[in-house]
């Protein structure tokens, strides 16, 4: 019934083919849940029509709206037993790219769009690891970030406006407002008028319990950020807006900040014996400014050294054969046969328009590194830097594609503590993980942030294991809450964190986010059980089986 409704009212593809509601049952999620449709729009007409279409039958049924991109989320946040809405088949524009902005679909996918900003000497900086998988609207849904973070901030930070369906079906420009534009629509009689009117009393009486619940870290997706709507000046509702999952409304078009490329850079590379020394690493190297500061641990790169081949394999988009890639590995051997194998790798890249000076700059810095008593050297190109980069950003893939009879399981995926703390918080995380012995996982992340993804490998089908996942995400959190960092810094809540929000926030501030998800859905049609209200129970009950 609901499929011959749904042909009824829309101009796009209505699946409920084996095929596809299998690929929708899944993202890169420990969970599996089976869609009861897949639909793919053709335009915002049909986007409203859905919104509409499913708060007409809400009352009746239990029927929700999950919009979808890429489906590369590591949180479960795309997964719905009712209707998948995706959008990477038809709303895949770029419809225009400017020197400072552009405007695009939320299907487009990263890899797409960045060959064309790119034809403009431009970027936009904080694309993921995965960034050639994912795609746009994923990136403002979780408020994605990633190596270049530490100078240019996240998704929130290069998000200039939104359109959006939200709940009463229309389509809105949702961007920031000055206090005249602001009181302006908080006079209007309609929904829009009555939406600011309600947050914007939400945010001011709660100021002071609002600013206190901010974590105190330089990235964060857990919760509603609240705290970054009103400054007294301007109101920002993307702030809101940005990272809320597709809990608030839809994505139909997205105006984005671009940065120039800088021309040169060069990477200083580090490897550190021991967690103890890792503060004063630290600050030596922040004090170069580095455009990135990334790490990865000793597993990862036995990893590497392990499944060689899936490295080469990614190398050769840059290298032509086979000798010259070797040749590069050369100076990374030397440092392991003199000096031992690292406990982290720390990749430190600076960047500039100047070639020379960031020569200089990168030799100074290994000059002051090295005069402390650490093993550092600079690469000689930017090319050479990229087998760095790939076996940071290929350590996922190669756990997933190469090690038989375990999958990756991302629920401790996404920690953040300030870098301050890492001397002290590295070796008792490694200490708590090392406890179960069912998983094998590897570490890897942004140095500079604090920031680091845990990714265990795990038998789904061991209930040894699957009984492991709870117990170790709640000692997990509970050490990062005690070192006031925040349990997602860039991955967000999705089925696997909402449940644990409570352990960074007070019952007024969940509270809070509550009356915010009210205030934009009332009748809970778009990806309930995401950011508010999670349910563990019905999270370990999805986890897979196989």
């Amino acid at each position: 019934m609901i499929v011959d409704d749904l042909k009824k009212i829309i101009k796009g593809d209505v699946k409920v083919d084996e095929k596809i509601l299998n690929e929708y049952s899944e993202d890169a999620s420990i969970f599996k849940i089976q869609p009861e449709v897949v639909v793919f729009p053709k335009d915002v007409t049909d986007i409203k029509n859905l919104v509409k279409f499913a708060s007409k039958k809400r009352k009746s049924k239990k029927i929700s709206l999950t919009a979808r991109a890429a489906g590369t989320d590591m949180s479960g946040a795309p997964l719905t037993e009712s209707i998948v809405v995706s959008f990477t088949k038809y709303f895949n524009k770029i419809k225009k790219v400017h020197k400072n902005y552009a405007v695009v679909q939320p299907g487009v996918y990263y890899r797409d769009f960045e060959k064309e900003t790119l034809k403009k000497g431009v970027i936009y900086a904080p694309y993921p690891a995965s960034k050639e998988l994912c795609a746009i609207g994923g990136m403002i849904a979780n408020n994605g970030a990633g190596e270049k973070t530490l100078s240019y901030g996240k998704a929130e930070d290069f998000v200039l406006e939104l359109k959006m369906v939200l709940s009463d079906g229309n389509e809105y420009t949702l961007k920031p407002l000055k206090k005249s534009e602001l009181e302006a629509k908080m006079a209007q009689n309609n929904f829009e008028g009555k939406l600011y009117k309600k947050l914007f009393e939400l945010v001011t009486k709660n100021k002071t319990i609002l600013q206190k619940a901010k974590p105190k870290v330089s990235k964060n997706s857990a919760g509603y950020y609240l705290w970054n709507l009103w400054d007294g000046e301007i109101f920002d509702i993307t702030k809101v807006l940005v990272g809320s999952q597709g809990t608030l409304g839809i994505i139909t078009a997205a105006k984005l900040k671009l940065v120039p490329i800088k021309k040169h850079s060069r990477m200083v590379i580090i490897f550190l014996k021991s967690h103890k020394s890792l503060r004063k690493l630290i600050n030596i190297i922040l004090g170069s400014n580095p455009e990135s500061l990334e790490a990865y641990d000793d597993k990862t790169l036995w990893l590497a050294i392990k499944f060689f081949r899936g490295i080469i394999k990614g190398l050769l988009k840059k290298y032509e054969t086979l000798p010259r890639i070797l040749v590069e590995f050369i100076p990374d051997l030397m440092m392991m046969l003199t000096h031992g194998f690292p406990k982290l790798v720390i990749m430190a890249e600076l960047t500039g328009d100047n070639e020379e000076e960031i020569i200089r700059e990168g030799k100074s810095l290994v000059e002051k590194i090295t005069k402390e008593g650490f093993v550092a050297r600079m690469t000689k190109n930017q090319e050479e830097a990229e087998k760095y980069w790939t076996i940071r950003r290929e350590s996922f893939s190669l756990l997933r594609e190469k090690v038989k009879n375990k999958h990756t399981a991302p629920f401790v995926d996404d920690i953040i503590v300030n870098p301050e703390h890492l001397s002290e918080f590295l070796p008792r995380l490694n200490k708590l993980v090392g406890k179960y012995k069912k998983l094998t996982y590897t570490l890897a992340g942004h140095l500079g942030n604090g920031n680091f993804h845990i990714i265990p490998l795990m038998d789904f089908t061991d209930p040894e294991a699957r009984a492991s996942i709870p117990k170790l995400a709640e000692e997990v959190f509970d050490l990062v809450v005690e070192y006031k960092g925040s349990i997602t810094a860039e991955h967000n809540d999705g089925l696997i964190r909402t449940p644990y929000l409570h352990k960074m926030y007070s019952p007024k501030v969940l509270k809070l986010f509550e009356e915010t998800k009210k205030i934009f859905d009332p009748l809970n049609i778009f990806n309930p059980g995401k950011k508010v209200n999670g349910d563990l129970e019905y999270a370990l009950k999805h986890i897979k089986t196989e």
